[in-house]
């Protein structure tokens, strides 16, 4: 599955975004500043960028400007001005391609399928995430805390990965079951809660606080705090 980064001011724009590209198999994750959306681009593996110009404090040119001094990721410009000048700018600063705000489903997948095909090897892959005092290796799917290491099962370390590099994002059983196997199945999404629990337990025994981390979010799921 690609992920795509969608960065808009507006929430509501992003949440309709969103709505039109999981349907295509899509998965997305979502930054309403340019600054945070830099990060991401830094540490996750993020196979093109839909990029609102107008927004405050960074705008999209300098968002994109200072994307392409580290990354080739593939980049559309969204905005609501199609005057001619705007649309020099974005392909000067290195976007790949430009919508006009409103656009429809059918124009905004095409434009993101036909750039894609253009860029099929862009991904970063990161073997080794550190966060904090954690360190994931996902060649030898391994986890560490204050250099201890911390024996995971294959599916637990599915999990945490997950968390752990979206961290602040509630993640619904669902989401977190995807994440672990991977594939459309039938397991009960209440097998997430037994995997939880496991992992409370594991990082408990290094002295980890991880109350103060793994969260439930009653009536949805899991986050990383």
């Amino acid at each position: 599955m690609r992920t795509i980064l969608l960065v808009d001011d507006e929430q509501r724009m992003l949440d309709l975004i969103e709505l039109f590209l999981i349907p295509h198999g899509f998965s997305c994750i979502k930054e309403t500043s340019g600054k945070k959306a830099i990060e991401i681009i830094k540490k996750e593996k993020i196979s093109l960028v839909l990029l609102d110009v107008m927004m405050p404090k960074m705008n999209g040119w300098e968002v994109c400007e200072r994307i392409r001094e580290f990354s080739d990721v593939p980049i559309i410009m969204l905005t609501a001005r199609a005057d001619k000048p705007d649309l020099v700018k974005g392909l000067d600063t290195g976007a790949d391609d430009y919508i006009t705000k409103p656009f429809d489903e059918r124009e905004l997948t095409a434009r993101v399928n036909a750039l894609l095909r253009r860029f099929p090897n862009n991904e970063k892959e990161v073997d080794v995430i550190v966060n904090g005092e954690f360190t994931l290796d996902r060649e030898t799917y391994s986890l560490q805390y204050n250099n201890l290491k911390v024996q995971l099962t294959l599916k637990e370390f599915c999990i945490i990965e997950a968390m752990i590099t979206r961290p602040q994002k509630t993640f619904t059983r669902e989401e977190l079951l995807q994440a672990a196997w991977d594939y459309n199945t039938y397991t009960d999404i209440r097998t997430i809660d037994s995997h939880i629990r496991n992992l409370r337990d594991k990082l408990k025994s290094t002295g980890f606080p991880i109350e103060e981390f793994l969260k439930t979010v009653w009536g949805i799921g899991y986050k990383w705090s």
